[in-house]
């Protein structure tokens, strides 16, 4: 369990084994993380496999690849980390799992006096899980929707958030993971079950 608010920055390094492995450095992290724990990579939570120099080796499996934008990664690119909730670590964002709902696109970025706000696109299934002011992670980070007109949302970018996020790199036409919130997925299948 994460909460959207990213604490670490990295760099992709590469693929190995086809796709089937990623690797990367993150000076901040690499003494902190032992074999087998998890890591939340611009929002999608993988297990570190192997330590090796400065490198960090994570494994990719078929559905994260299908589900999120990991496979799509160029050498140098910004990553989001984020290591585990713990108990005693404030939830400052939201409840986030690193389970990748879909990927989303940017559709428009606006600049404005305090931050950028950008339009992101969404898959019609994902509808029923967005409100207006409700939670929603963008590449691991914490966020909340500030407008909603399907097939599209918007999220207003503030300056720290720009400056500790590789959200500041985005542009029109990137894909982006999207994470619906947990607790309105819960609430809207618990809902139709009760129908």
């Amino acid at each position: 369990m994460f909460t959207g608010i990213i604490s670490h920055r990295g760099l992709f390094r590469g693929y190995r084994h086809g796709k089937q492995e990623m690797f990367l450095t993150a000076s901040s992290l690499f003494s902190k993380m032992k074999e087998g724990e998890s890591l939340a990579v611009n929002g999608v939570c993988l297990s570190l496999v192997k330590k090796e120099k400065s490198l960090l080796y994570f494994n990719l499996s078929e559905e994260t690849l299908k589900k999120s934008t990991l496979g799509l990664l160029h050498p140098s690119d910004n990553l989001n980390l984020e290591l585990p909730l713990t108990l005693s670590q404030p939830l400052s964002g939201h409840l986030v799992t690193g389970h990748i709902d879909a990927v989303g696109k940017v559709l428009n970025i606006k600049t404005k006096r305090n931050g950028k706000r950008f339009s992101i696109s969404f898959p019609s299934q994902l509808k029923p899980f967005f409100i207006q002011k409700g939670s929603v992670a963008l590449d691991g980070v914490s966020l909340t929707v500030a407008d909603l007109s399907p097939p599209s949302f918007d999220v207003e970018i503030i300056p720290i958030t720009l400056k500790n996020t590789n959200i500041n790199d985005w542009k029109r036409g990137r894909a982006v993971n999207i994470e619906c919130d947990i607790i309105g997925k819960y609430v809207y299948n618990y809902s139709v079950e009760q129908k």
